[in-house]
């Protein structure tokens, strides 16, 4: 999937748009002090970051299954425990904690219904569970030029449109089916500016994700009518991309 890879690589492809919408998500599940919360698939920690300084970092747990992205969280935010761990199987006894959130991650899940019903296992009784995933379906995410581009130089590639909660109601069934409790879906918005279109590309190339072991498999020449591809789909540089994310949130 293109997550064993360091960092800083992850910081430069998608932390640039993730940890905008980090204080939104935390907004949204109503984090506040007082709390104890879990970080889902916390990456190399950019919603760590938003829920330490709301919470204090003895509040917060984190997991993640990328050895890479564990440590990177360890050493930023050495006072928050960080276990590496799928969402299917969260090293966390029953009710442990106030809020359970995920941020970018439920596509990714192995199992997506899985991973949400551990997240209601771990958070108590009314307790809020809460996620987010770009709209890849729609066309509104940060990679969509990208996608759009590969597709019309092959119709029949496999972008992230078809992956779990990345349409409409699709994230709002999952949390149903989870067995989550009044939920409501809604959908973030981030703008980030590219101040040139090769700081756009570049991190395409870095191997993060599905994006990036897309281009990793091709050749130079077909990397090259990608990347031009892409070029006439933006617009003149810098220039701003607005993304969003569809968001759940319900009780456990």
């Amino acid at each position: 999937m293109g997550f064993a890879v360091p960092a800083a690589s992850y910081d430069r492809f998608m932390g640039r748009y993730s940890v905008l919408l980090s204080s939104q998500l935390a907004d949204l599940a109503g984090v506040r002090h007082g709390q104890r919360v879990l970080d889902v698939g916390c990456g190399p920690g950019a919603l760590i970051a938003e829920l330490a300084e709301r919470l204090g970092p003895a509040a917060v747990s984190a997991v993640d299954p990328s050895a890479p992205f564990v440590e990177a969280a360890r050493a930023r935010h050495p006072a928050v425990d960080v276990r590496q761990a799928s969402a299917e199987h969260l090293p966390f006894p029953d009710g442990m904690f106030d809020a359970a959130l995920a941020q970018l991650v439920v596509h990714f899940m192995s199992d997506p219904v899985a991973g949400l019903e551990e997240m209601r296992r771990v958070t108590r009784d009314d307790g809020v569970v809460a996620a987010c995933v770009w709209d890849h379906a729609g066309g509104h995410g940060p990679l969509s030029p990208f996608w759009e581009a590969a597709r019309r130089l092959e119709p029949q590639v496999r972008d992230e449109s078809h992956l779990a909660g990345s349409r409409g109601g699709d994230l709002a069934r999952l949390f149903e089916t989870a067995g989550l409790r009044d939920v409501e879906e809604t959908a973030l918005s981030v703008g980030v500016e590219h101040p040139t279109f090769d700081e756009w590309w570049t991190p395409f190339t870095l191997g993060v994700g599905p994006a990036g072991s897309y281009v990793a498999g091709l050749g130079a020449e077909a990397t090259t009518q990608l990347r031009e591809q892409c070029r006439t789909l933006l617009p003149d540089p810098p220039f701003v991309l607005t993304a969003r994310a569809w968001t759940a949130r319900g009780l456990a």
